[in-house]
C-alpha cells in the first residue's frame, strides 16, 4: 500500500492524475472524511465496488454510500430527484448528513437498487479532492463488524495489505457517524440517527 499526505495529493497535478488512473482501473483508496476514514472507489466501476466489498469482508448486497462535492456530480451519478427535493438538502450541506435519493438507473454502488445514499462531506479538503476526481464511495474503512477507524495508522495496520492507497489526512474527528435520511418519499424518514440532528433546526 502506498501512503501519501492529503495536502500533497491536492497540490500535485501528477498526484491527482495517478489517483484518477487508480480509480479508473478499479483501485481502492482510504480517504479521510469529517467522521472516519472511508474506502473510496469509483461508484460506477464494477471492479472498484467489488473490491470494496472484498476489503470489508462482506457481500450482503447492501449499497454503498457515495461522497460528492457539487451538483454536477449528481448528474454523473444519475440521480433522479427534482430541484424542490434537492434544494432543502443543499441548504444544509456540507454536513454529516447522508440522504437516500432516487436514481434513474442502478449503478454498481447501488447494488441493483434505483436509489443511492449520498453525502457532501463537511471537510473542505475532502470536497476539494472530490472536485478533482469525482464522486467516491464512502463506506467506513474497516472490516465488517469492526469499529470505524479515525487514525490513519490504524487504517494502515488493519487494511494496508489490500488497499492500494492511503490518503493520510491525519486523525479524523471520529465521534458519531453521519445521520442517514431516506428522502425517496415525503416526509423524509431517519434510517440512522447520527452526527447531524434531524429534523434540522429552523431559524
Amino acid at each position: 500500500m502506498k501512503r501519501v499526505r492529503l495536502e500533497d495529493v491536492l497540490s500535485s497535478e501528477s498526484g491527482l492524475f495517478e489517483l484518477r488512473r487508480l480509480l479508473a482501473d478499479g483501485g481502492v483508496a482510504a480517504v479521510p472524511t469529517e467522521t472516519f476514514y472511508a474506502l473510496a472507489a469509483d461508484p460506477a466501476n464494477d471492479r472498484g465496488v467489488a473490491r470494496v466489498f472484498e476489503i470489508k469482508g462482506r457481500d450482503d448486497g447492501k449499497p454503498l454510500l457515495v461522497l460528492f462535492s457539487n451538483r454536477d456530480h449528481l448528474d454523473r451519478l444519475g440521480l433522479d430527484a427534482p430541484e424542490e427535493i434537492l434544494d432543502p438538502f443543499f441548504r444544509i450541506w456540507p454536513a454529516p448528513l447522508t440522504v437516500v435519493l432516487p436514481l434513474a438507473l442502478p449503478i454498481p454502488a447501488s447494488r441493483g437498487r434505483r436509489d443511492l445514499a449520498i453525502r457532501m462531506p463537511a471537510s473542505p479538503a475532502v470536497r476539494k479532492l472530490l472536485d478533482a476526481v469525482g464522486p467516491l464511495t464512502g463506506t467506513s474503512a474497516n472490516r465488517s463488524g469492526a469499529s470505524p477507524l479515525a487514525d490513519p495508522d490504524a487504517v494502515a495496520a488493519a487494511l494496508g495489505a489490500e488497499v492500494d492507497l492511503l490518503i493520510d489526512g491525519g486523525r479524523t474527528p471520529g465521534g458519531v457517524p453521519s445521520t442517514i435520511v431516506d428522502a425517496t418519499g415525503e416526509p423524509p424518514v431517519v434510517l440512522r440517527p447520527g452526527a447531524f440532528p434531524w429534523p434540522p433546526c429552523e431559524d
